[in-house]
């Protein structure tokens, strides 16, 4: 049986205007949406009219959930995973199931989109041509 793929997608941050096309179309064709925050996830799909059911995906529960999506991926499912806003994996809990689905040999296709990282250092005004990022702040 072939597996599913995981889709990372990018989500806005603070502006629901600011998704791709590919963003959308692929949040409505997958199986499941894997969300950081349901709440907040639910209102970008209400907004753009998609149904895609959702799971949650979070800091307290992440690791019970990483077996239960591998299951679904390699039976074939197709899943997106999103953070609150901006890039999974990013210092977010999405890291962990994206290592896993690698570890598992399960296609990983990201879906591009904002990331608080380079929006923050396109905005300062520092050099962008060489930079250290060591995580979130507190």
């Amino acid at each position: 049986m072939k597996k599913g793929i995981l889709y990372p997608v990018g989500t806005p941050i603070g502006n629901l205007k600011d998704i791709s096309l590919r963003a959308l179309e692929l949040l409505k064709k997958v199986s499941l949406i894997a969300a950081e925050d349901t709440r907040h996830t639910r209102k970008l799909l209400s907004h753009y009219d998609i149904h895609t059911s959702l799971t949650s995906f979070y800091e307290h529960n992440q690791f019970r959930k990483i077996p239960y999506l591998i299951k679904k991926l390699k039976a074939g499912e197709d899943i997106a995973l999103v953070s609150k806003a901006g890039m999974p994996g990013i210092s977010d809990p999405g890291y962990y199931l994206i290592k896993e689905a690698v570890k598992e040999g399960i296609e990983i296709i990201p879906i591009p989109g904002p990331t608080a990282l380079a929006l923050g250092l396109v905005a300062s005004g520092l050099p962008t041509q060489s930079f250290v990022f060591e995580g979130c702040l507190g």
